[in-house]
């Protein structure tokens, strides 16, 4: 993982809004002792009412500056006002989720005693200091994913957000301090990569979650495997859009377009490989084609990310693919397009983190679900058709954590969100993501 200063840089000019200072070893040592001693002093015996008394305030306070919120998120990475802004409300939801939900998702369980009498229980506690690392796509959507059912839980969290992301790291540390979470619960911290390798080395920290690029995960679980940490990744994507029959194509389009370049098409669970059946491939690709090069361009999250989505387009294009739009416009303006007849390209396996999109044209179900399989990565994944028992049958062996069938954007904060193979493990969002930094203690009474 290479080091990077933390500052503010317009997508749209490149230029530097502001940069903020990179914390020093003592500060980030400072972080881990404060988060610590919350832990000690208030988290882990508080009633779960009071941890979901401010877990509320938290989502009332995300309602009260979504337009403040909104304004850092699309000055930082570029997402458009009415994106930035359903982000912000997401995230809000996701804490009132939690809130609501805590008591019941912590309650002691008892177990049915099958051989000595007595009785037993499975409680569900806190481990303590969680680290997080968070990428820039969603700066305050995934900070919300990770931050509300460990906060909630009684865990207290040490936060490293991403170098391009710090203005939205501060204001989310303030918005958790003006909840009533206490000192030390929540702390916002600018480390090197280096001092990252520490915070995870250091014994009070129990475990870590990162989402981000593959390379950063493997980096993250190498240095967590060796100090015994429990770890939850959520890596990249190359998710299929699987069409296989549609009594509507319009709509089918219009779902695959939404489903390509929403956020700048810089979504790990975007759908990226449309993945269509003969009979309607060829109607697909010009309805999809016209609507996806009609659009204009827009910048990414940076001029590196343009820069290295022309060199996947123009590889695949070197080895015999078809374009249609997806031209490079300077800085990090690119314009959206499609592939066709990338299927010899090993770019056809990876991960197009832009608005581009690959079209795969398919002879049946069977070749559909082969070609949907065929990527080291196995995160979301689309069916569109008429038939339930297909829809049935193909999301079963789709290898893949999600699976959305005639729709996009279902997400909600009850739904689990992770994935397969190399796209990570464990799970965020549901009572799946408090469940994954708990000890399930078992309590076993004799007499």
């Amino acid at each position: 993982m290479s080091e990077q200063r933390y500052a503010v840089v317009d997508p749209a000019t490149g230029e530097e809004v502001r940069a903020y200072p990179t914390a020093t070893d003592d500060d980030v040592m400072a972080a881990v002792a404060n988060a610590s001693e919350a832990y000690e002093t208030w988290a882990r015996d508080a009633a779960v009412s009071d941890r979901a008394k401010c877990t509320r305030r938290a989502a009332e306070l995300h309602t009260e500056r979504r337009d403040e919120l909104a304004a850092i998120i699309s000055r930082e990475m570029g997402k458009p006002l009415d994106q930035a802004l359903m982000e912000v409300d997401f995230s809000a939801s996701i804490f009132a989720y939690y809130a609501a939900n805590a008591e019941a998702f912590l309650a002691d369980e008892e177990i049915p005693v099958q051989w000595g009498g007595g009785s037993a229980l499975i409680q569900r506690q806190p481990l303590g200091v969680l680290l997080g690392i968070m990428p820039w796509n969603f700066p305050v959507y995934q900070v919300a994913r990770f931050a509300a059912p460990n906060l909630v839980a009684g865990n207290t969290i040490v936060l490293k957000h991403a170098p391009q992301c710090p203005e939205s790291a501060a204001a989310l540390a303030q918005l958790f301090a003006d909840a009533g979470f206490p000192a030390g619960a929540y702390n916002n911290i600018y480390a090197t990569n280096a001092q990252i390798e520490a915070v995870i080395a250091d014994r009070r920290v129990q475990g870590v979650s990162l989402t981000g690029s593959e390379r950063a995960g493997a980096a993250v679980a190498e240095i967590a495997g060796r100090h015994l940490k429990k770890v939850v990744l959520e890596l990249g994507g190359s998710d299929p859009f699987i069409v296989l029959s549609t009594d509507d194509m319009d709509a089918t389009v219009d779902a695959a377009v939404m489903a390509r370049v929403a956020n700048g098409g810089q979504a790990c669970n975007a759908g990226k490989r449309m993945i269509v059946h003969e009979d309607l491939y060829d109607d697909f690709v010009t309805k999809f084609s016209a609507r996806l090069t009609a659009m204009p361009a827009a910048p990414l999250s940076s001029g590196a990310a343009a820069e290295r989505l022309e060199e996947q387009v123009s590889q695949a294009v070197a080895d015999g693919a078809t374009l249609a739009g997806a031209e490079e416009q300077g800085g990090a303006w690119f314009a959206p397009g499609v592939l066709t007849g990338v299927e010899s390209s090993a770019v056809a396996r990876e991960e197009l983190f832009g608005p581009v999109a690959m079209v795969f044209k398919v002879r049946d179900e069977a070749e559909a679900i082969r070609v949907a399989n065929d990527t080291d990565y196995g995160l979301g994944s689309y069916i569109f058709t008429t038939d339930a028992e297909q829809a049935r049958r193909v999301a079963t062996r789709l290898d893949a954590g999600m699976v959305f069938v005639n729709g996009v954007n279902a997400m909600g904060p009850e739904m689990p969100f992770g994935g397969v193979k190399r796209s990570g493990f464990g799970r965020e969002l549901g009572r799946l993501g408090i469940e994954e930094f708990l000890n399930r203690k078992m309590i076993r009474i004799v007499r």
